[in-house]
Formats: C-alpha cells, structure tokens, sequence
C-alpha cells in the first residue's frame, strides 16, 4: 500500500476536514486484508440514499476501478489508479470531462476515494527497472477498503427498508381493498352508521399519503388503517349478531299466546319489509336528525318530488324496490350530472330529478322506458341510474336499451345500486390519483 502521508489538492482546490479524515481512514493497523472491487461496489450501489452518491457518480466510480488491473483491493498494494478524464470519458460511456470532474470531486467529498496530486497536478506513475510500480499519482482507493465493513452494513440497512416498505405496502393494499369492500357491504345492507364520513375519512387517509412516502410514514398509514379496519368489522360483526339474535325463534316462542298468534306473526312477517325499504339516507336522518318541518298533505309532498311526466302512484310502486343512498355519495360517484342541474349543482333531489330528465333527453331515452323504470325503481333511484349511466357513457352504446334492462333486473330482485356507485367511486379515486 501507499506510503501513509497526508497530502493537499494541487493548484488553487482547497484542502478540507474531509479529505483529511477520508485520507487518515485510509491508515491500517490491522494485520493485511482484502475485499472483492465489485463486490464492495455493489454495495455501494445499494447503499447509495445513505452515503450522498449519484448514479453518475457511481459510473464514474466503476470506471475508475476499472483501471485497477486485480479484483481484490488488498493492503499490501499500490491501490492508486491514474487515468485521465480523456479514458475515463470513455469507460463512462462518453461523459464529458466537465460532468466527470464534477463527479470526481462529489467521490472525494464523501470518502470513497482519495486525490494524490502530483506536484504539477498530473495523474502519472514511476515505475521501477523491473516494470513494478514505484510511486503513482491520482486517486487512491484505499477508502473503499477501509470503510468495506461499513458500506456493507450500510447496504444491508437500506435492503433492509426496502423490503420492510414493500411488505408494508402489500399489506396497506389489502387494508385498502378489504375496508372499501366492507363498506360498500355495509351502505348495501343498510347497517346504522355514518358510512359517508367514514369512507370520506379513509379517502383522506389514502390521498393524504405522498407520492414517495418514506417507510415511518407507511407504518403510520397502516396503523391507522388497521385500526379502522378493526372498527368496521366489529361494528358488522355486532349487527350480524344483533341479526341472529332477533331471528331466533325459539328464544322468544314462550312468550307466545295462542290466543293472538296470528297477530304476532304477520308483524314478524312485516317487520324484515320494513328492515329492507331502509336507506341509508335514513341511516344519515337518524345520525344526524334534522329540524321538524311543516305538516303538508302527502298528496302534494310527493307530487312537488316528481317529475313532469312521472305520477305519483307510479313513484310509489317502486319505493320498496331499492335500497336508496346519501345524495352527497352520488354526486361524488357521478360529478359529470351536476353540470345538468339548475345553475350547474345539485343542491336537492328535485335539482338530481330535473337534471336526470335532460340527461334522460339528450341520451335518447324514450319517455315510456323513463316512466317504467320510475314505477321499478322509483324516482329518486332512477334518477340515481341515469347520473350513473352518464357518468359511464363512453363505455355504454345505447343508454335506453341499458336503463330497459336495470329495470328488468330490478323487477326480478338481481339489481342493487350500492355496487354501481362503489365501482365509480372507485375509478373516479383512480383517475384522480393518476391526474
């Protein structure tokens, strides 16, 4: 190895604290050692977010171990190679001279190599009667062979993370899947809870996250994922018990009279009817009840809701038939039907009703397949369709033939809106992202 003296950049570089440690690291005590060259540079590509170091810098690197004929960078040899920026441009696959100095400079400054400059600042060599190296002047690499064992656990570190941050993303992904499925399972079936706001706040939790996030901020994230995937499934869980216990015949057959058995078992038939015609518009109502409005006849309070062309036995035909959902979690699913409305906005179900009957217009469906889906559906579900037909209508060839045939479906019980409104909250959450 080199003879052990501190040396100074030549010309007007200046000398620094750095070069001064890098070049008393480069002193051994220790009994003669070696290290693979490419070996110790893999590592260093892999430990690169921790050491400062380029990519440019890192081709600049490989060039310069290129001009060192061993593999093994050993203690007992001359370890100080001497190209200059014309040969290194090209083993660096034709950087120019100014990038690689720049990237010289970026090597030295964090320790992995060391500048001997000869008096006149050339890098050359003297070599011996024999043809063995004497003295050399250039760039030492005697730091990569003292600082082996720390580039190596610096390299194990950052692999390390990396695979810490993919198992955590992995597992963030399933949270995501499984909390957006259960709460589409629990605006489907109905179940009491503010499930807008919920699937708000863990849209906020997702969008919150940068687009780089680094490993603290992906367990942060699944922290607070796990913890709202745990609350969801409990509280379905919770009502699925509450189900079972209320379906158990024979916890309350005692308590049945002969004398008015009857009675009590048209109630019980009744009763799952009027668990299935709640929405979770209803859900919303109980939540968060809203002031006692003035009593209007029931004739005129569901005419007022219709449109022109929809009559109000019609509208409460198919009343039963769907399951209804937050008005808010419609526009959001289908924003394109808002430029329809009154002013372009849907403040209202009336504005949502109105803007529905022109997209209905302009789609060419006719007014008979209007009115039938109304007396199927009902007015405020159909309404909901069409905003979503719209809102897919690139993906749609004839919008009256499909409306013909939801209500179809609908009339034999295979169709609920609550998957339709999932799936385009869904690809409008995609699309935002890509944006």
């Amino acid at each position: 190895m080199e003879a052990e003296y501190v040396t100074t950049p030549f010309g007007r570089r200046p000398m620094t604290l750095a070069m001064l440690i890098a070049q008393r690291r480069a002193r051994h005590d220790e009994p003669v050692r070696s290290v693979d060259k490419w070996k110790i540079y893999r590592a260093l590509c892999e430990a690169k977010p921790r050491l400062g170091i380029t990519d440019r810098a890192l081709a600049v690197l490989n060039a310069l171990l290129s001009f060192y004929p061993k593999n093994e960078l050993s203690d007992d040899a001359n370890l100080i190679v001497f190209p200059s920026n014309a040969q290194l441009s090209l083993r660096a696959h034709g950087m120019a001279e100014q990038t690689i100095r720049r990237h010289l400079a970026g090597l030295v400054e964090a320790g992995l190599i060391v500048r001997r400059d000869s008096p006149n600042g050339k890098r050359y060599a003297r070599r011996t009667r024999a043809g063995d190296l004497h003295e050399a002047y250039g760039f030492s690499l005697a730091p990569l062979l003292s600082r082996a064992d720390e580039i190596e656990h610096l390299a194990a570190a950052v692999v390390a993370e990396r695979l810490h941050a993919q198992a955590l993303r992995e597992r963030i992904s399933l949270l995501r899947r499984d909390i957006a499925k259960l709460i589409e399972t629990a605006i489907t079936e109905a179940i009491a809870g503010d499930w807008n706001a919920i699937h708000c706040g863990f849209r906020h939790l997702i969008d919150s996250l940068p687009r780089s996030p680094s490993a603290t901020e992906l367990e942060h994230l699944h922290q607070k994922l796990d913890l709202l995937h745990l609350e969801i499934v409990n509280r379905l869980e919770k009502h699925a018990k509450t189900k079972i216990l209320s379906a158990n015949h024979y916890q309350n057959e005692r308590h049945i009279q002969n004398s008015d058995s009857e009675s009590i078992i048209e109630s019980e038939t009744a009763q799952p009817e009027a668990c299935a015609a709640l929405s979770a518009t209803d859900i919303e109502q109980r939540t968060h009840p809203a002031p006692p409005a003035v009593n209007k006849p029931a004739a005129e309070s569901t005419r007022h809701s219709l449109p022109v062309d929809v009559s109000p036995e019609n509208a409460g035909a198919g009343g039963t038939a769907l399951k209804s959902f937050p008005l808010d979690l419609i526009i959001r699913a289908c924003p394109e039907i808002a430029a329809y409305g009154p002013n372009g906005r849907i403040n209202n179900w009336r504005d949502l009703t109105s803007a529905s009957i022109v997209v209905g217009s302009m789609l060419e469906i006719s007014s008979g397949t209007h009115q039938e889906a109304c007396t199927a559906m009902g007015v405020e579900n159909t309404a909901t369709v069409i905003a979503c037909i719209l809102q897919r209508t690139s993906q749609i060839k004839s919008a009256g033939a499909y409306l013909r045939d939801l209500t179809r479906r609908t009339q034999k019980g295979e169709f609920a809106l609550g998957p339709m409104l999932m799936s385009l909250l869904r690809a409008n959450a995609v699309s935002n992202t890509r944006s």
